[in-house]
C-alpha cells in the first residue's frame, strides 16, 4: 500500500500564490464579486520597460529622419520631437538648426523652447557661430531660464544680431525686465536704444520710471524719441507730466527729420484712449 504523499509535495511549479490573493479569490467566488488581478512577479516591471524602449525607439526614428532628403519630413521630425520633449533631442535639434531649408530651422527653434532648460547649455555654445546664431537667439528667447539672459544682453552690442536679440528678451517678458531697465544706463548707445525699444514693447509697468528718466536726461532725440513712444505704449498716467513737457518743450528731432514733441503727443493720446478703454 502506499504511503500518504507529502502534502507539500503535492503542490505543483508555478502555483504558489501569495496566501492574501488566493484568499481574495475564493472569496470572490463565493460572493460573486470580481477578484483582483493577481501578479505574479516579474509580471509588472516587463511591460513598464518594452514602454520605455519604445519611446527611445521612436526617438531614434525621428532623429534618423531628420537626415530625409524630403524637407516635409525633417519639418515633421523635429515637430514630433519637441513634442517628446526628452533630453536626447537636443543635439539633433540644435543640429537642425543648420538645416538648408528655413521652415525645418524654425520648428527645430519651437521645438528646442518645448524642451526648455535642458537645450540652454548647447544653444549657448552655438551662440558663438555665425552662420546660426539668429536662430539659436530665437530659440533661447522661448526658454525661461536664467542662464539665457546673459548671452542675449550681449547681442545687444552687435550690429548684425542686436535686433534678434531684442526680439527674443521681448518674448521673454518679464524675466528680462529687471536686465533691460539697467541697460538704460549702459555706455554703449546701442544697448540703450535697443533697451528702450524692448521695454516698450514688453510693456510693463515696472519701466514708466526709468523710462521717464532716460526720457529726461538723454542728449539723444532718437532714444527720447523711443522713450516717448514706449511709455505710449505702456500707457500708464503716470508718464503723463513728463510727455506733455516733451511735447510742449523737446524740440529735438533724429536724423530722419521726426520730432520728439510728436511721438510724444501720440503717446499721451494713446494713454487717454487707455484710460477710457479701463473705465
Amino acid at each position: 500500500m502506499d504511503e500518504p504523499r507529502n502534502e507539500q509535495d503535492q503542490k505543483t511549479p508555478g502555483a504558489e500564490i501569495g496566501t492574501d490573493e488566493l484568499t481574495d479569490q475564493v472569496a470572490a467566488e463565493f460572493t460573486g464579486d470580481q477578484a483582483p488581478a493577481v501578479e505574479l512577479p516579474g509580471e509588472q516591471a516587463e511591460p513598464v520597460m518594452l514602454e520605455e524602449e519604445k519611446v527611445k525607439d521612436e526617438i531614434d526614428i525621428q532623429i534618423d529622419l531628420l537626415k530625409d532628403s524630403d524637407w516635409v519630413v525633417r519639418r515633421e521630425a523635429a515637430i514630433t520631437l519637441g513634442e517628446m520633449g526628452d533630453e536626447r533631442c537636443v543635439e539633433p535639434l540644435c543640429k537642425a538648426l543648420y538645416d538648408g531649408d528655413w521652415q525645418v530651422r524654425e520648428v527645430a527653434v519651437e521645438a528646442l523652447g518645448q524642451i526648455g532648460s535642458p537645450a540652454v547649455e548647447m544653444l549657448v555654445k552655438m551662440v558663438r557661430d555665425w552662420d546660426v546664431r539668429k536662430y539659436v537667439l530665437m530659440a533661447l528667447g522661448k526658454i525661461r531660464d536664467e542662464r539665457v539672459l546673459d548671452p542675449l544682453m550681449l547681442q545687444l552690442r552687435s550690429d548684425e544680431f542686436k535686433d534678434d536679440a531684442t526680439n527674443a528678451l521681448v518674448e521673454l517678458g518679464e524675466p528680462a525686465l529687471e536686465r533691460l531697465i539697467k541697460a538704460l544706463k549702459d555706455k554703449d548707445e546701442m544697448v540703450r536704444k535697443q533697451a528702450v525699444l524692448a521695454l516698450g514693447r514688453i510693456k510693463h509697468s515696472g519701466a514708466v520710471d526709468p523710462l521717464i528718466e532716460i526720457a529726461r536726461t538723454s542728449d539723444n532725440p532718437y532714444v527720447r524719441r523711443k522713450a516717448a513712444k514706449a511709455l505710449g505704449k505702456i500707457g500708464h498716467k503716470r508718464a503723463l507730466p513728463m510727455l506733455r513737457w516733451m511735447a510742449d518743450h523737446d524740440t529735438g528731432a533724429t536724423h530722419k527729420g521726426k520730432r520728439v514733441s510728436s511721438a510724444a503727443r501720440t503717446a499721451i493720446q494713446h494713454i487717454y484712449r487707455r484710460q477710457k478703454q479701463d473705465n
